[in-house]
């Protein structure tokens, strides 16, 4: 297949554009030029996807992957060009669409997530979900009948630019006592992006069309599983220490960023690391041990610099603060 991708040097794109090389597929990327030392080999068209697209006009492709879209206006720019040039799109949106994550096992009918004034384009104050709910949308105008809408869940493994599960090997790896935090029996779910990849790139060699949820394991994953997978995969004997999250709220620690995977059950977001994934695994959605994606990650980020500025985790002083405080509060 030539495939156009929009994006596609960073974290899933690079995956996406990789894998399809390997399976025989003519690639072409389009980006803003940002990264142009990653794929160098691949053919990259640069732009700005929210300015002049005349780079991708004449060009025809068999499907077009957007990984990159975010914001309705630009998304529906792009596919009204690209519904002249290609006839299957596939959009990469995000489980954040929904409306209400208070019940676990939402699937793809659940509602979505509603703007108050559809013309805001800041993805911050809780916009992100329902803006990428309103670019799934233009996609579907621009693509009746011909386009794929997948919904990922935290996409981890290497090349992640969040942090957001890299920060659990990273600290696993140093040892030593470990804050972990909640309720132990707390269900977490996550993708692999290969496995994420993989999948993606399958639906699309079919031209398959619809709406999927793309998070895993294939079973239910508890907090406690997790990490105790992290520590003997990479560090047997790091300590587990368990805080109860209405210490750690107390206490002002932010949960998701400073404690990734944590989200406290006053937050009412039950669903949230709880979808429904059947529909997905019915159509082909596999998934690595969690050791291999652990390992991996764990193995990519000996490449980072030494000076990296995490972007989610907690700082190691305040860890100890917190682990010690918790002791004394309960001695």
């Amino acid at each position: 297949m030539n495939l156009l991708i929009l994006g596609g040097t960073v974290f899933l794109g690079r995956h996406l554009a990789e894998l399809a090389l390997k399976r025989g597929h003519s690639v072409t990327l389009f980006n803003r030029g940002s990264h142009s030392d990653v794929l160098p080999d691949i053919e990259q068209l640069h732009g700005e996807r929210d300015g002049d697209l005349e780079v991708l006009k004449g060009r025809k492709w068999d499907a077009v992957i957007d990984t990159s879209g975010y914001v309705p206006r630009v998304v529906r720019k792009s596919a009204s060009l690209l519904a002249h040039l290609t006839d299957h799109y596939t959009f990469i949106s995000s489980i954040s669409v929904y409306e209400d994550f208070s019940k676990q096992n939402l699937d793809e009918e659940a509602v979505r997530g509603k703007l108050k004034d559809e013309s805001v384009e800041d993805i911050g104050d809780g916009n992100y979900g329902p803006l990428k709910a309103l670019c799934e949308s233009a996609v579907q105008e621009k693509f009746p009948g011909h386009s794929l809408i997948v919904r990922p869940g935290l996409i981890v493994g290497p090349y992640d630019p969040t942090d957001r599960f890299s920060y659990w090997p990273w600290r696993m790896k140093k040892g030593g006592n470990v804050l972990a935090p909640g309720n132990p029996q707390a269900h977490v779910q996550w993708i692999d992006v290969r496995d994420l990849a993989s999948f993606v790139l399958d639906l699309v060699e079919k031209k398959q069309t619809g709406v999927y949820h793309a998070t895993g394991p294939s079973s239910p994953l508890t907090m406690k599983q997790f990490l105790e997978a992290c520590r003997d995969t990479l560090n047997p004997a790091a300590r587990l220490q368990w805080i109860p999250e209405e210490f750690l709220l107390n206490q002002g620690v932010a949960y998701w960023s400073e404690v990734p995977l944590w989200i406290p059950k006053e937050a009412n977001m039950d669903g949230f690391l709880a979808v429904d994934n059947r529909k997905a695994i019915k159509a082909g959605l596999t998934f690595r041990p969690i050791q291999e994606t652990i390992r991996d990650t764990a193995e990519w980020l000996k490449t980072r610099p030494t000076n990296h500025e995490w972007k989610a985790g907690m700082d190691a002083n305040r860890e100890k603060e917190l682990l010690t405080l918790h002791c004394d509060k309960n001695e």
